[in-house]
């Protein structure tokens, strides 16, 4: 009872007084109920250049969301649904399977949803999915072909607007703070009248604030998440979307910002993006939820952007977020996490992954991350978020951050320092971090990584006292087969490729543990393991061979 009284004590002391005074606020007062408002119509010459499509499963009455299928009746369509999980039932009221192309029952859908949802039903009226639900309508309706608006929609429309603009996320902030901002500036822009230049307002406000806040120097979003980012970024490129078709002069400064800091993200999300096109997956992060760089690239340059390359560099380093990218040539990359969880008073998508790396070699993915299956606390989830689910160290069997429940956190794992160069040929990470400093003797992990002709060497130090269990880890891509071979070397073999691995210390075993690259898909794959009980300082690793 005392540990976790102090585990709370030391999460909610990182919140801001605003977090914890809206906290307080959300659990002791009851939800006000708005009217609808008036003296508000639609603004006429608004356009969008199409945004970015949706795929959701692709049929009009069932539905397909973070890999669960869902067949519906269309005349008793449930939007309850509470035979899912709450991140299914979002899903659902987002909307996003208007943009679905072919698409032809979205006004059955938008009728329906009106009719079976009345004002602070559960999961429909939290203020995600309304943020998310008001942007994908006006999407819609402004798209070509739209049909005319009923009164009925743009009742509800205003009523969600108005809705919002008193039950904005001050609790929670981060990319759903962003989200309530974004759909604020949406309603604004799509309607005229007294209340609606009020929402925009205050949506500028906080955008404008927001951007300075969660957009690092080097680009990377800052809860530290590569699915989080091209949400945030598909965000920034919607309201440019929206900037560029409603030719109003409110909306030129906003503007100004989002080209200053779209190019950097986009450089972002091509750095953290493997030979096969998709995403790295540190933090919270998984396949076909939010657009890859290919698809966000090209909406960029289809809103005027200048034509962009996915980055190239041998090293590519991201010192703000702490991501550093190694590629000695095309199709092989290895990128490394040594940055913050995320921001202090947010890291609900935090892994345990400081010092672990991915590794692709010739297009292929070979050493992954543990990625993500489910934000419902239970085994799957404390794995992919826990210090064993990923290409780390591990200490006494204790987690490098103090991760619990499905997205808190309390003590946490801190960077110490982080680079990386190219010293005459050979590209070299070095970096360490503090998050077992907590344990009796104070270990302190450092790792530096060395990439030179076909061999990578891992070299991990353990600086501190005493005698400590240590386990490395390393999660092999189950396309690849894995054979022991004598003195302890193990061979990765994917077609006519193969890369060796051996130990620097201690014997190499074979494990099974999970690879998660898409949600609900947990896939077995095989670990390799060194366990060694030690007393400190202590050194050891990998080193790791292309089979020529």
């Amino acid at each position: 009872m005392l540990f976790t009284q102090l585990r709370l004590l030391r999460t909610i002391s990182h919140l801001t007084p605003r977090q914890i005074a809206y906290q307080l606020l959300r659990r002791l007062g009851p939800k006000s109920r708005v009217r609808p408002p008036s003296g508000l119509s639609p603004r006429p010459g608004l356009s969008l250049t199409p945004p970015l499509p949706r795929d959701c499963g692709g049929e009009p009455w069932a539905m397909t969301f973070i890999g669960v299928r869902k067949s519906f009746d269309p005349a008793r369509f449930d939007w309850a649904s509470m035979e899912q999980d709450k991140l299914w039932r979002y899903n659902q009221h987002y909307f996003d399977y208007l943009h679905e192309p072919g698409r032809t029952n979205g006004p059955g859908l938008i009728e329906s949803w009106i009719a079976a949802n009345p004002q602070g039903r559960a999961d429909a009226w939290e203020p995600f999915p309304v943020s998310l639900r008001l942007v994908n309508w006006i999407k819609f309706f402004l798209s070509p072909g739209a049909p005319s608006l009923p009164a009925s929609w743009l009742d509800s429309l205003a009523l969600q607007a108005r809705w919002l603009s008193k039950n904005i996320e001050y609790h929670l902030l981060a990319n759903h703070y962003f989200k309530n901002a974004k759909a604020l500036i949406f309603a604004g822009i799509f309607f005229d009248g007294p209340e609606a230049r009020r929402w925009l307002s205050l949506g500028l406000r906080i955008v404008s604030e927001e951007l300075a806040e969660q957009v690092l120097s080097d680009g990377g979003h800052f809860e530290r998440s590569p699915m989080y980012h091209c949400m945030i970024l598909e965000d920034c490129l919607d309201l440019l979307n929206l900037c560029r078709g409603s030719g109003l002069s409110e909306l030129t400064e906003l503007a100004r910002e989002l080209e200053r800091v779209i190019p950097a993200m986009l450089c972002f999300a091509g750095g953290l993006t493997h030979p096969d096109g998709g995403i790295a997956l540190f933090n919270d992060a998984a396949l076909g939820i939010e657009p890859d760089f290919a698809q966000l690239r090209d909406y960029h340059e289809r809103l005027g952007g200048e034509p962009m390359a996915q980055p190239m560099a041998r090293v590519l380093p991201f010192p703000a977020s702490g991501y550093f990218r190694l590629e000695p040539m095309p199709g092989d990359m290895l990128v490394v996490d040594c940055g913050p969880i995320g921001p202090d008073y947010q890291p609900g998508h935090a892994h345990c992954d400081t010092l672990s790396f991915e590794l692709s070699l010739n297009g292929r993915r070979v050493i992954v991350d543990s990625g993500c299956s489910q934000y419902v606390d239970g085994e799957i989830r404390q794995y992919n978020r826990g210090s064993l689910g990923h290409n780390t160290l591990a200490i006494d069997g204790v987690n490098q951050s103090e991760v619990w429940g499905a997205h808190r956190v309390a003590r946490r794992a801190r960077p110490l320092f982080a680079e990386a160069r190219d010293d005459d040929g050979a590209l070299i990470f070095e970096g360490a971090h503090d998050g077992y400093k907590r344990l009796p003797g104070k270990p302190i992990h450092r790792r530096r990584i060395v990439w030179s002709g076909g061999r990578i060497e891992i070299r991990d130090q353990v600086e501190g006292q005493g005698e400590h269990v240590l386990e490395l880890r390393l999660h092999v891509h189950p396309d690849w087969t894995v054979e022991s071979g004598p003195g302890g070397l193990v061979t990765l073999k994917l077609g006519k490729e193969g890369l060796c691995v051996t130990s620097a210390q201690g014997d190499l075993e074979l494990e099974r543990g999970w690879y998660c690259p898409r949600f609900g898909q947990p896939l077995p794959c095989f670990v390799l393991c060194v366990r060694q009980r030690a007393v400190l300082p202590w050194t050891g690793g990998f080193v790791m061979t292309k089979e020529s």
